[in-house]
């Protein structure tokens, strides 16, 4: 056992075997990093940690927010004293002090968290950085929005951003560099570490950001009318007011299982949204009204890349080859009906919500005709499903929150395509055996950074093929963290150019392939879609 004090008191953590048998590290769990967001502060920016007396354990995982775990497809009842973190550290009193990377976990902002069920931290530590995985509060606990002084919207950004400022304060007590944290997550991690990056609030706690498969403009992380939203959720539990302090007092009244995984339709279009995988958030992160608070962000994300309000940080973002794969299993017939009865959802949420209803029809059918030809939706076009879903649910969308990230000082950009794939590609597998399809879904790239202990037990064979993609992958990445450069050698076999807007990018696949003009011919269709209606693309 070891200890480690930090500013609220002392830790007992453990040292543990890596899942490959030839090395240590040592843990740390379940370390809060803000009071409990409990009673009165249920929907509020989180308080500051309160210390302990004593040596408090830290050999488990705090719990995770109550949230419906789609996956699993069930309530995990968790707790909403939930916001707590985990480190793991190679040394504890390294001759030098080690790069940090801190990780937000993905979930469409409804689900996950950042315990090494998922999230282990064998393959990062092992390359010489500390790992920090966190929680934050989820959907409406995390994200509800009464444009009001207590509840301006983002509590759980803020959340991410106190476990942050908890690292820059604490990180040098377990070995670790306060001035070299990187921020990376995945899917709604991902959007999570752009809204960072562009966030005044977030400024300083970290020098680098790897977005990968997620950007604040994904049609999953769009908001519409958020404080309409929660009023109607208020009808919906049972209480009719237009009185903000009074809906606050009911949501706070509430046990916590009413406020999970509820979905209010503003709009009847919604309804058929509400079943449509990629656009079924409604709690999510918003630009908050300036009520003298400290601000997250109090912009839409386009206007602050537009304007250059970006923070000077080294970023790398990409996204997986076949994104979808993952939802092949979504793909049965009614499920299919709803779009070939009411093509009108394939139409991009910003669209659907800015522009008139006939202009919507016309767009749809140029986006059917695109991903299905003449064909029907239905269990004979999967292919053009799980297509259209990788597309418009993260990649078009994501090469346009990088290609206006303004070139700001030293900072630099990279991006990357990953295409790797092996026995470790779990949620593509559905696809690629049922229905003949092949790529790297949605959250395959995980499984290379990371040992998913309880998850998906794989067994880790340091001789295979498979463990030495894992290394690449996590050498990219680690390479990233330590000095903003992810090839600073040949020693992967290529070089890794800058980003520059519409060129160079890395495919991450059993070799290193460096390209350029990346789905070109996509970016061009999306393109002309919102320059039809009308919108900035």
């Amino acid at each position: 056992m070891t200890k480690v004090l930090v500013e609220q008191g002392w830790l007992e953590g453990e040292k543990k075997e890596l899942a490959t048998k030839d090395g240590h590290f040592y843990s740390f769990k379940g370390v809060p990093f803000a009071a409990p967001p409990i009673g009165k502060l249920r929907f509020k920016a989180p308080q500051p940690p309160i210390p302990w007396e004593g040596i408090r354990k830290a050999t488990q995982h705090g719990p995770v927010c109550p949230q419906y775990d789609f996956f699993a497809n069930k309530f995990v009842e968790g707790s909403e004293d939930c916001l707590y973190l985990n480190v793991y550290t190679p040394e504890l009193e390294p001759a030098n002090p080690l790069p940090v990377m801190v990780y937000i976990h993905g979930g469409a902002f409804k689900s996950g968290s950042g315990n090494d069920d998922f999230y282990g931290p064998d393959f990062l530590v092992k390359q010489g950085v500390i790992l920090v995985t966190i929680n934050y509060r989820l959907e409406v606990l995390g994200f509800l929005c009464l444009d009001t002084e207590d509840v301006p919207g983002n509590a759980g950004m803020k959340d991410q951003v106190a476990a942050l400022r908890w690292v820059k304060s604490n990180i040098n007590k377990f070995g670790g560099d306060p001035d070299n944290v990187t921020l990376f997550g995945q899917s709604a991690g991902g959007a999570s570490t752009a809204f960072h990056v562009l966030s005044p609030m977030s400024k300083g706690l970290f020098q680098r950001a790897i977005a990968m498969s997620g950007v604040p403009n994904c049609d999953w992380c769009e908001n519409f009318e958020p404080r309409e939203r929660a009023f109607k959720l208020g009808k919906q539990l049972g209480s009719d007011t237009d009185d903000p302090e009074k809906l606050l007092e009911f949501f706070q009244s509430l046990p916590v299982e009413k406020l999970v995984d509820t979905g209010p339709c503003l709009l009847a279009f919604e309804e058929v949204l509400i079943m449509e995988a990629g656009k079924t958030n409604f709690f999510v992160p918003v630009a908050e009204k300036d009520f003298g608070q400290e601000l997250f962000l109090n912009e839409d994300p386009f206007e602050a890349l537009k304007a250059g309000r970006v923070n000077e940080v080294d970023l790398m973002i990409g996204y997986t080859s076949e994104e979808a794969l993952f939802i092949a299993g979504l793909a049965q017939p009614d499920f299919l009906a709803r779009f070939e009865n009411w093509p009108e959802v394939l139409v991009p949420k910003k669209i659907s919500y800015n522009v008139p209803q006939r202009k919507i029809l016309e767009l749809s059918k140029r986006i059917k005709e695109r991903y299905f030809g003449k064909k029907a939706i239905d269990e004979n076009t999967v292919k053009g499903f799980v297509r259209f879903f990788s597309e418009t649910g993260f990649t078009y969308q994501i090469q346009r929150f990088a290609e206006r990230i303004p070139d700001q000082g030293e900072s630099r950009r990279y991006f990357y395509l990953f295409h790797m794939e092996s026995e470790r590609n779990l949620f593509a597998r559905r696809a690629v055996t049922e229905f003949g399809l092949a790529g790297a879904s949605h959250l395959d790239d995980c499984l290379y950074l990371f040992h998913a202990n309880a998850s998906f037990p794989l067994k880790v064979d340091t001789q295979s093929k498979t463990y030495s993609l894992i290394q690449k992958m996590c050498m990219l990445f680690t390479n990233f963290a330590k000095n903003g450069d992810p090839t600073p050698d040949t020693s992967l076999g290529e070089i890794w150019p800058e980003f520059d807007g519409d060129a160079n990018y890395l495919c991450i696949a059993d070799r290193l392939v460096v390209g350029g003009h990346l789905d070109s011919e996509m970016m061009a269709f999306w393109r002309s879609v919102y320059e039809e209606a009308g919108m900035e693309f």
